[in-house]
């Protein structure tokens, strides 16, 4: 009997890799023979190939979409063609019976070019408002799925669903002993972490630095402060520990803190709020994004997840500000965040995507 096959595509950021990594081991226990279409120099070749050494990837051209002048507006065009062609090609020598999008810029020539070989696509926005790549591949795609209720108005009713937030299992299953151990932490204070995202934040690494010898006079803080932005002046402060990024430890340093600031990517949130998690959010600003970050981060304001602190408002005074009320308002925004819904499951959205399989 012939194994049956999968693609899943997205990069350019963790965000558009964290849910194929979620769902990846959900495929190989079903038994289809999964491949991965990436680009050479994202972090999803670096985040697939270390996690599934045995799962195939495939890096291809693919060119950024901007919503501002460059001269290389004139020349991506061009790589996505590239990109076209060569995801094409690895379509119809690998004959999967479905392909998953996560989204990102890469992803836009594989569904293309899945149109083009009668291969159906099931694509997922994690934002409020569909993100540019998404708008673009929907109308070559079988089915849409949200995590956000809000989002389905932005779509074609036929055609979209709205399946609430995916978490990886693993994440439940952290363990704060080993998350403050892996940090050289006690449990004498609490916790902070601190992330700007996989490819760091200037503005969250600086106004957290600027606060440090105020802050761990009440807390141990955990930094993850995105690839090349350590401060190795810092690497021996009692009670400050800082990484570039982290992957298998993750679930045990989610366990480890007791608060958490961050950017504003949906991924992010929504673990947050599975393991209850009081945050502070700093969203990207509007003029360095689409603002996607901003309406996450108000959703979750409204709904008592977080506090919020917008970047243009963000100042060594505001952000101390801004901490200290999140600890003021812990015990409330737990209990808030205990009456949620419980999130899908990987192996639940795994067989929702493979509905749609020809």
């Amino acid at each position: 009997m012939k194994q049956l096959t999968i693609i899943l595509t997205g990069g350019g950021t963790a965000g558009h890799v964290s849910l194929n990594q979620a769902i990846l081991p959900s495929l190989l226990e079903l038994g289809y023979d999964v491949h991965y279409i990436g680009s050479e120099q994202g972090i999803e070749k670096e985040l697939i190939s270390e996690a599934f050494p045995k799962v195939p990837f495939y890096g291809i051209a693919s060119g950024k979409l901007r919503r501002y002048f460059s001269m290389k507006n004139f020349t991506d065009p061009f790589k996505v063609l590239a990109g076209i062609m060569q995801a094409f090609s690895i379509i119809k020598k690998v004959k999967p019976e479905v392909i998953f999008s996560k989204g990102g810029f890469v992803s836009v020539p594989v569904v293309m070019a899945a149109k083009l070989a009668g291969v159906p696509v099931v694509i997922h926005e994690s934002d409020v408002t569909p993100g540019l790549a998404n708008k673009i591949a929907l109308p070559f795609a079988s089915h849409i799925f949200t995590i956000f209720e809000e989002t389905l108005q932005h779509l074609p009713n036929e055609k979209a669903t709205c399946t609430g937030s995916i978490i990886r299992e693993e994440l439940f299953t952290g363990d704060k002993a080993k998350g403050l151990s892996f940090c050289g932490f006690t449990a004498a204070k609490p916790v902070l972490l601190v992330m700007g995202g996989s490819l760091g934040s200037v503005v969250l690494n600086d106004a957290l630095r600027h606060n440090l010898p105020e802050l761990l006079q009440t807390f141990q803080v955990i930094h993850l402060c995105g690839k090349g932005n350590k401060d190795e002046s810092l690497e021996s402060m009692p009670g400050y520990k800082q990484f570039d990024y982290v992957t298998t430890e993750l679930p045990d340093l989610l366990h480890a803190a007791d608060f958490v600031v961050s950017r504003a990517g949906s991924n992010s949130i929504f673990e947050f709020l599975a393991l209850h998690k009081p945050m502070l959010l700093i969203p990207l600003s509007a003029q360095k994004s689409r603002g996607d970050q901003i309406l996450n981060a108000n959703l979750f304001k409204k709904q008592g997840y977080a506090e919020v602190l917008q970047e243009e408002e963000l100042t060594k005074e505001s952000f101390i500000k801004s901490v200290y009320t999140l600890t003021e308002r812990k015990s409330e925004m737990t209990a808030t965040m205990e009456k949620t819904q419980r999130p899908k499951t990987p192996d639940e959205m795994a067989k929702l995507i493979l509905q749609y399989k020809k």
